[in-house]
């Protein structure tokens, strides 16, 4: 149960600073930015929540359940513009990957370099 206390704590603490600054960011994402800090800076042991985490994501289906029944009040716009939004699915899906690779890639690079050097 602790798990889901610091969980809350860390989204309400996101949400609080998003509304104290008027931060154009979700509170949730600052939330979780720093739960991600305050675990790297050992400030919060990972098992406090790992319990609670790991319930949350084995559950996730259900969180998106709702979302995927209520794209069905979009039916007829989606019937209609079902090619574009198939065009930028696919190209946004392709634009990620080369992205991603690119990344890992370079970075790869990087840590070969880093290798050579130190030898």
């Amino acid at each position: 149960m602790a798990g889901f206390a610091w969980l809350l704590a860390f989204w309400c603490a996101g949400e609080g600073i998003v509304r104290l600054f008027d931060l154009p960011l979700p509170g949730n994402v600052l939330g979780l930015l720093g739960m991600l800090a305050a675990l790297h800076l050992k400030w919060l042991k990972l098992e406090w929540v790992e319990g609670a985490a790991q319930f949350l994501l084995s559950h996730m289906m259900l969180f998106f359940a709702p979302i995927v029944v209520g794209t069905m009040v979009f039916y007829p716009f989606l019937m209609k513009e079902w090619l574009p939004i198939s065009l930028m699915l696919i190209l946004g899906t392709l634009a990620a990957i080369a992205a991603a690779g690119a990344a890992a890639e370079r970075f790869s690079q990087d840590k070969k370099g880093e290798e050579q050097h130190g030898q």
